[in-house]
């Protein structure tokens, strides 16, 4: 590396640095939240994250029957609260991060379901993590008065100053693994409560199959998810909020971005001591450790 790009690397991670305190102490707050929240009861040794790819059609029933469950605790995703064995899994631990869940989409019926289910299927202690950032201030304990839920937020914006200082942030709550996929958030939160064996499920990350243009060069892809249950068709993919159609560009190097997520997340596991495991079979996750479930 040459002087100039030494300096260039200098100057580059300052800026991200003040740039990041900055949005930080204006748009959001320097609490650790997840970490005061702690875990629900006691503990298991591994954390199983519950993804919603293609696999976990094959994996939870696996899971289930094996009674596996019953040795971890449990982090589920999305819709899963919809899936008939929701109350089966009984996850103790529930991620929402996509901006539909608190802002205006064109999936508000669908979201709006997710409240209600959720509302009246918990009859359990269970954390819900939901994105600090709200602002159009949605109201998370209006649409879920039950009891057991409690809503815990986690931080947003992402850190891309010194690498050293990113794995502080994180170990005290204040980074985010916000990359571009609920999955990313679930591994840092489970990081952060000190878990030391993290396991994926449902994270197939085939985000490049099936990739075409169609002739008003609208990108297009199947997005396949393990409720599907009819064939889809290639289908143009937007941004969710607000609605704006992805480009070639733009869609590739948002993938980047999220599978350099999954790095970050590798190496913050590695000096915590813990353990990544993608048990996912055909993951397109090249960076963690894998043991496919048979």
């Amino acid at each position: 590396m040459t002087a100039f790009e030494k300096l260039d690397h200098l100057l580059r991670n300052l800026y991200e640095t003040a740039f990041y305190f900055a949005v930080m102490a204006v748009k959001e707050n320097f609490r650790n939240y997840v970490g005061r929240a702690g875990t629900v009861g006691n503990p298991h040794p591994v954390m199983a994250i519950l993804g919603n790819g293609p696999a976990l059609g094959h994996e939870l029933p696996h899971l289930l029957a094996s009674g596996a469950l019953r040795e971890r605790d449990v982090m589920a995703v999305n819709y899963f609260a919809l899936d008939e064995r929701f109350e089966a899994v009984r996850p103790a631990y529930y991620v929402l991060s996509d901006p539909m869940f608190f802002r205006d989409s064109p999936q508000r019926e669908r979201v709006a379901e997710l409240y209600r289910t959720l509302n009246a299927r918990v009859a359990w202690p269970m954390h819900l993590y939901v994105q600090y950032y709200n602002p159009e201030r949605f109201d998370y304990r209006a649409a879920l008065p039950n009891p057991n839920i409690r809503i815990i937020p986690f931080h947003t914006q992402v850190y891309r100053g010194f690498p050293s200082l990113n794995l502080r942030l994180f170990r005290r709550g204040l980074g985010s693994a916000n990359y571009g996929t609920v999955v990313q958030v679930c591994e840092y939160i489970a990081l952060l409560l000190g878990y030391r064996t993290v396991e994926l499920y449902g994270v197939d990350h085939t985000l490049l199959d099936g990739l075409t243009v169609d002739e008003a060069n609208r990108l297009c892809r199947i997005d396949r998810h393990y409720y599907d249950t009819t064939p889809a068709a290639p289908q143009p993919i937007f941004q969710k909020v607000p609605p704006r159609p992805y480009t070639v560009a733009s869609y590739l190097a948002e993938v980047a971005d999220l599978f350099h997520g999954h790095e970050v997340l590798r190496d913050y596991a590695a000096w915590l001591g813990a353990r990544i495991v993608n048990r996912t079979r055909g993951s397109m996750i090249d960076a963690y450790e894998r043991d496919p479930l048979d």
